[in-house]
């Protein structure tokens, strides 16, 4: 299989098709790993579990999935714990990785691939969930590679095939996952910007700069709305600093609290927000924090 190339994926990809029914997007980098998106798994089978567990058709999609299976197959494996009968598909526009990724799972065991599948489509979600209503599909690392102009095409083209109160997370992460962010998109537009961090080797908040959505990434500069977030996220994080000794988790506890008290739409009731989603060094806001 020929390597992935590294170029950007060129400007209005998603405002044109080479062909009719040809798969809405393009191939990009296709870099994965192995726990590279524990964090939004964790996510996926904690808040956002809502939107599965009363799904008359348990549909998840992992779109783009990349040049290895291993995080659809991770996915899936954390949602059986949630509905054991979850079906997970994962697309990709390159019809060798989607190849190569069901010759990979036609060598495992059944029970680790049992309701997996994998085929070509994009953000259109065509191939094998053609016609049908995913409650949630993930696009891990696909839109970092577009043009900041296409994200609300791939957010509305995807949106108006979700089943009703269905959910598109646009994530970004870096190579190994500790640091990641996600817009959480329902069928009418974003609803939530989760950050999530690795506490235990944390400087500061506003490290997840870089792992900021697509279309927030080049808006952090000062006087925007998700530059002031991340100033207000890394001074409640120095005044939690007489925390420090008992641990980042702590202190990241604090900061949180204290966002929220600096008037910051900070989700903070189960099973979005509070203390027990704070204590994984995550924080999840309402998209007006960061609406331009």
């Amino acid at each position: 299989m020929p390597a992935p190339s590294s170029a950007a994926v060129p400007a209005g990809a998603l405002r044109r098709r080479r062909r009719a029914h040809a798969p809405l997007g393009v191939a990009t980098r296709g870099t994965t790993g192995a726990d590279r998106l524990r964090r939004t798994d964790r996510w996926i089978a904690g808040p956002g579990a809502r939107v599965l567990l009363g799904a008359a058709d348990p549909l998840v999609v992992d779109l783009g999935f990349g040049a290895s299976p291993v995080t659809t197959l991770q996915l899936a494996r954390a949602l059986r714990r949630v509905r054991p009968d979850v079906e997970v598909v994962g697309l990709e526009i390159d019809p060798a990785r989607a190849a190569h990724a069901a010759e990979v799972a036609g060598g495992l065991p059944p029970e680790r691939v049992r309701g997996v599948a994998f085929g070509v489509g994009g953000f259109e979600l065509g191939g094998p969930v053609a016609g049908r209503r995913p409650v949630l599909v993930r696009a891990a690392n696909v839109l970092r590679q577009y043009d900041a102009a296409d994200a609300p095409a791939a957010w509305g083209a995807v949106g108006e095939r979700l089943a009703p109160g269905g959910l598109l997370l646009d994530v970004t992460c870096d190579e190994l996952g500790r640091r990641a962010s996600w817009a959480v998109v329902g069928r009418s537009g974003p609803e939530q910007l989760v950050l999530s961090v690795r506490l235990a080797d944390l400087g500061r908040p506003s490290e997840v700069a870089e792992r900021l959505p697509k279309v927030l990434i080049h808006d952090n500069v000062p006087g925007s709305p998700v530059h002031a977030l991340l100033t207000a996220l890394d001074a409640a994080w120095d005044r939690a600093a007489p925390l420090a000794p008992w641990g980042p988790r702590q202190r990241w506890l604090a900061a949180c609290h204290g966002l929220r008290e600096d008037g910051w739409p900070v989700r903070h009731r189960a099973p979005e927000g509070g203390p027990r989603r704070w204590r994984l060094g995550e924080v999840a806001l309402d998209w007006s924090a960061v609406a331009s």
